[in-house]
């Protein structure tokens, strides 16, 4: 009788198995590349049933804190309005400054319908606090896949005094217009704070702009890397 039971189970398991491997041939992929902002990245929609906000003991809710130092106070005076609306209207989350500690501090809240919402404003907090304007940092609530990744100049040599700010010049050419041209190829944004550099992207558009900042850094001419940048993404565009 047990292997009448098993060899049954065994020809389900066989009817079954190709339907499977139909299902997963036939899954569609809803992602889709999408630029917002000049910045490119992952387009993906929400999911139907969202995780809801995560509630700890003492009936405290999931926290973030992120520390603004002195030279971004100004800037996010002014831009406070900005940068409060899309994360209490649209991420449903609790958002203030807290002059004591100089933290702007996120909680999440019962109306917080994903969880995830509070590492994305977290996200887009610290990446205005880098020194990104506003609507780049945006970006990374609307798109999917978006990183921003940070390095220092010594990372990629060690340089001091005069070669150092040499290096730095180089890197943002006349009137930024190497800083742009970098942006623009590569679909980024990019941040010079003095010898720390931040890049906002995609994985692999990062990638990109890395390269072509390394080579100036070393000492390659803006021309060189204009060249590289130029074939490499028209490489990309012809592989998308």
């Amino acid at each position: 009788m047990e292997n009448k039971i098993s060899e049954m189970n065994n020809d389900l398991k066989e009817s079954l198995s190709p339907l499977r491997r139909a299902n997963k041939r036939s899954a569609p992929d809803d992602t889709a590349m999408e630029v917002v902002g000049g910045i490119e990245g992952n387009s993906r929609p929400q999911a139907s049933v969202p995780k809801k906000g995560k509630q700890l003991s003492g009936n405290k809710y999931e926290m973030r804190k992120v520390p603004v130092p002195s030279h971004r106070l100004s800037p996010l005076k002014e831009n406070w309005m900005k940068i409060f609306t899309p994360v209490v209207e649209h991420l449903h989350l609790q958002i203030r400054f807290n002059l004591k500690s100089r933290n702007i501090e996120l909680r999440a809240c019962a109306e917080t319908e994903d969880i995830s919402n509070i590492q994305k404003a977290a996200d887009f907090v610290k990446a205005f606090v880098y020194g990104f304007d506003v609507e780049d940092a945006l970006a990374l609530l609307r798109l999917d896949d978006l990183f921003v990744e940070t390095f220092e100049i010594k990372d990629v040599k060690t340089l001091k005094g005069d070669h150092l700010s040499r290096a730095i010049g180089r890197l943002a050419g006349k009137g930024g217009r190497t800083k742009f041209t970098i942006e623009n190829v590569t679909k980024t944004r990019i941040v010079l704070a003095d010898s720390k550099i931040h890049i906002l992207g995609s994985f692999q558009n990062i990638q990109v702009a890395k390269r072509a900042i390394c080579s100036l850094i070393i000492g390659s001419p803006p021309s060189k890397v204009y060249g590289q940048l130029h074939s490499i993404a028209s490489r990309i565009s012809e592989r998308l």
